[in-house]
């Protein structure tokens, strides 16, 4: 199978109407779920469940990284009291975003991008900057999609809504989750 760009899913949430928008633009995505970050394998577990029931409805391929929790806390060390959108979510980021490119380049995809653009909570501008940073250290081209453009954070959970996928309300880092109290 050849695909023209690898999509990095942080959630299925997030994930429905980047794959739609890719798909009707002409692309074959690859989505990978690769998230170190989530707290607990049962959370982890319930978002690789959700994912997978959303390629499976769009037709989609995947690829589910193993749950390494502990290379995302000795990535973020030093940085766990840092505020949300501060230091420790850059490197939670650069962490996953380099896990994409890097399975990108071993599968000859091209291109890659992410589903954590989509988020009002994240960083467009920050994210891309990695992103496109990643793109010229593994010679491949970051789509800086902002799929939050034209109502996709609303499409993107009708999406799930009417698919009845699990749906979480933290990134899934348990510092993240700390805050929600």
């Amino acid at each position: 199978m050849t695909y023209s760009i690898l999509l990095h899913a942080c959630c299925a949430i997030c994930a429905g109407y980047p794959i739609q928008m890719l798909k009707e633009n002409g692309h074959n995505p690859l989505i990978l779920f690769s998230n170190d970050n989530i707290d607990t394998l049962e959370e982890f577990n319930k978002r690789k469940s959700a994912l997978i029931i959303l390629c499976r409805h769009f037709g989609v391929d995947y690829l589910i990284d193993e749950y390494r929790p502990d290379e995302y806390l000795n990535t973020i060390k030093g940085l766990e009291e840092e505020p949300e959108k501060g230091a420790r979510c850059i490197k939670c980021i650069e962490l996953r975003l380099k896990k994409s490119a890097k399975t990108a380049l071993e599968k000859s995809i091209p291109a890659f991008t992410t589903t954590l653009v989509i988020s009002p909570h994240k960083d467009y501008d920050k994210i891309t900057a990695i992103g496109n940073e990643l793109g010229k250290l593994y010679n491949l081209e970051y789509l800086g999609i902002n799929f939050k453009k034209q109502d996709g954070f609303l499409k993107t959970n009708k999406i799930s809504k009417e698919l009845n996928l699990y749906r979480q309300n933290y990134c899934g880092c348990k510092f993240a989750k700390k805050h929600l109290s």
